[in-house]
């Protein structure tokens, strides 16, 4: 009996529950159900890009059909692929003709090389004869784009031309200037550029040739092969004559020529022929054979400034690793060519109380090669040649220009 009491008791209050929650329900209205619908739900900002994500890439695949599409965003990197090496072997320099070179400078040269893939050109500024040609086939080829380093005749140029001198701030951007000093520190391409189209491609020409570009910059010197000067400027669509005053486009520079013009660059203008004795008796009977006369000696100083930055704190100060007790000016280049091989070019002299000399690295080869590289080794060259007292024992003099003759080109 009690048992069924119990049980009605229970099934009341059951009921009763139901009825209470039916009539809380009904009286839900629909206008506040719609407002919680409708209120937006705000997610993480990392969920937020993830779910854009999903649905671009929902929305990409769903238009790939037939074509093909990028999904997202992603960045592409090229890399250059080079099928040169940077390294070589002993067999670089088999054949080369040393009897009329000096052989500290010779050896100075080949430990600063080592083993990379390039070639050292040594020079007395003073008269013009090779004191060493390390790896001679490659220094007495037919060059290669000069990249950088063409910067150094563009700047003589510009400065005969009266367009710029040593602080002239040239307009790079709206809000973007730069002067000579730090353009041929830093090697800036757009400063050279802007200053290539103002002087045009007539007078670059004229100016390039008579710094010695297109023609044989040694005197009867077996081997030599002629670098190319084009005859016109390059299109507009390959960067024009602003691109061949940046790096060198479309010319073809060989380490001879670049030494020659800095020989006359350290020397205040005399552009010799340069001369590589044969031997003992070549060496006794030297004579300076002058090519011509450059009108660059004002001009010289204006550029100093920058050629001594690249090595103090621009493009050039690997070399200060290995060198720092004497000045050394000099100008940078890295570039690459179509056919997988880069350039690292490096000319320099060093500028001391007791000479000058100069010297011109031409490296090639892959990753590893670039005009820095190039510099680092100029410093190991240096260094050996102070640890000899090579300087003071030559006891060379800026110019000797004492005897020298003046000659047409040799055919």
């Amino acid at each position: 009996m009690k048992n069924r009491t119990a049980i009605k008791v229970a099934f009341a209050l059951l009921v009763s529950l139901i009825l209470t929650v039916s009539a809380l329900a009904a009286t839900v209205s629909t206008r506040s159900l719609s407002r919680s619908k409708n209120r937006g739900v705000t997610e993480k900002p990392s969920t937020q890009r993830k779910i854009s994500r999903m649905k671009h890439a929902r929305r990409a695949t769903a238009s790939a059909r037939g074509k093909r599409v990028r999904l997202g965003r992603r960045h592409h990197y090229y890399y250059e692929r080079f099928n040169t090496s940077s390294f070589a072997d002993g067999r670089i320099f088999e054949g080369d003709n040393t009897a009329g070179e000096d052989p500290i400078v010779r050896q100075a040269a080949l430990d600063a090389l080592g083993n990379m893939n390039g070639t050292v050109v040594a020079i007395d500024p003073s008269n013009g004869r090779v004191l060493a040609m390390v790896n001679q086939k490659l220094a007495l080829s037919a060059g290669a784009t000069p990249c950088s380093t063409i910067k150094v005749p563009v700047t003589l140029a510009a400065l005969s031309e009266g367009l710029i001198n040593k602080d002239t701030r040239v307009a790079l951007g709206s809000h973007w200037t730069m002067n000579l000093t730090d353009a041929l520190a830093h090697s800036n391409n757009a400063y050279f550029e802007t200053v290539g189209r103002k002087l045009g491609f007539e007078k670059y020409s004229y100016y390039a040739h008579q710094f010695g570009l297109g023609e044989l910059a040694g005197y009867n010197i077996d081997g030599e092969h002629l670098g190319t000067f084009p005859s016109e400027p390059l299109p507009a669509t390959r960067g024009g004559v602003g691109k061949m005053c940046s790096f060198g486009e479309g010319i073809n520079m060989t380490p001879l020529q670049l030494g020659a013009l800095m020989s006359a660059i350290s020397n205040g203008g005399t552009l010799y022929y340069l001369q590589h004795p044969n031997g003992p008796e070549d060496i006794a009977n030297f004579q300076p054979k002058v090519k011509r006369y450059l009108d660059i000696k004002g001009f010289v100083p204006e550029m100093m400034d920058g050629m001594a930055g690249a090595v103090r704190y621009g493009t050039a100060r690997s070399l200060k690793v290995n060198f720092s007790e004497e000045q050394v000016l000099g100008k940078t280049g890295t570039c690459s060519n179509n056919a997988g091989t880069r350039y690292g070019w490096f000319a320099s002299y060093a500028n001391t109380q007791f000479g000058r000399i100069v010297t011109v690295i031409f490296l090639e080869g892959g990753r590893p090669t670039f005009g820095p590289k190039a510099a680092e080794l100029s410093g190991k060259f240096y260094r050996a040649l102070y640890e000899h007292s090579y300087f003071a024992n030559k006891n060379i003099t800026p110019t000797q220009t004492a005897g020298a003759t003046a000659v047409g080109a040799p055919q």
